[in-house]
């Protein structure tokens, strides 16, 4: 039976398209290619993740608060690979914190917001037990 394998793109509307960009690479290191984007190598993620790198889909009630404060009807969760080091990178940068940092089993969180009002989840995957 046909179905879909993955997530194969984010597309989302700002602002000020290069002051977006410029913020994203300066504040997370995200490279942006040629054609103003970024591409998120599978391979990359698993190369240091092997088990735990994974796309998560997942629709939230209407009435969910953990999207806030953002306004926005979506959230991106970001996979890092040091959350430490990002955000060191974050707060140097003068970008606070949405709450504070949580350990849950299958990975460590922190939270920012993005110029254009998106709460921006950080995630660094914890591989589980063999």
């Amino acid at each position: 039976m046909a179905k879909v394998i993955g997530l194969g793109g984010l597309f989302f509307l700002c602002k000020d398209v290069d002051a977006t960009r410029a913020w994203y690479t300066r504040v997370l290191g995200i490279e942006i290619d040629d054609f103003g984007s970024s591409s998120f190598s599978h391979a990359s993620a698993a190369g240091v993740f092997p088990k735990a790198a994974q796309t998560i889909w997942a629709p939230f009630k209407g009435e969910s608060d953990y999207f806030k404060p953002s306004s926005s009807d979506f959230m991106m969760n970001l996979m890092v690979d040091d959350l430490p080091g990002v955000l060191e990178r974050v707060k140097a940068e003068g970008v606070d914190l949405e709450g504070e940092p949580m350990i849950e089993s299958y990975g460590h969180f922190a939270w920012i917001m993005d110029p254009d009002g998106r709460k921006v989840e950080l995630w660094q995957p914890v591989e589980p037990e063999a």
